[in-house]
């Protein structure tokens, strides 16, 4: 696991410097004529491959359920974890892994452009500690409407 020890006089740990530099280079490859939507998918694959089996087990349930309930949404990796996105480069959901920052649980992400708005207050971030039955038919639920 990564260590999310403080060091340096910039205040970041290495993990965070880490993810910094994924999504430097992330930003740099999107700029040279764009990345191709097989190139973004294999990124997210490859993130997902070298997971710990504990976060493994959950990214790949996330990736499997985001292609079949909401395909319109394009898989690219976002600070070096699997994120997906509408064509007009607006991100929608992001997972990140407990291994990233030796955080406690997995969590599921979504940005502003998720419909998920709810009356003057929602979540935005759920953690995941088991995936159940349960927990996926939550996801899937959250995935549809997100997009909806």
């Amino acid at each position: 696991m990564t260590t999310t020890k403080k060091s340096g006089s910039d205040g970041f740990s290495e993990a965070e410097r880490s993810a910094m530099r994924a999504r430097a280079q992330e930003l740099k490859a999107q700029g040279r004529s764009g990345q191709k939507k097989a190139d973004n998918e294999q990124a997210v694959l490859d993130t997902i491959a070298e997971m710990p089996d504990a976060d493994r087990a959950i990214a790949e349930r996330i990736h499997a359920l985001v292609a079949s309930n909401a395909p319109d949404l394009l898989p690219r990796t976002w600070y070096g974890m699997p994120a997906y996105g509408r064509a007009d480069g607006k991100l929608i959901c992001f997972f990140k892994a407990a291994s990233k920052f030796d955080g406690r649980y997995a969590m599921l992400g979504f940005e502003d452009a998720a419909n998920l708005d709810e009356g003057p207050m929602w979540p935005v971030v759920f953690a995941i500690v088991e995936w159940t039955p349960a927990v996926e038919r939550k996801v899937v639920a959250l995935v549809e409407a997100a997009v909806a």
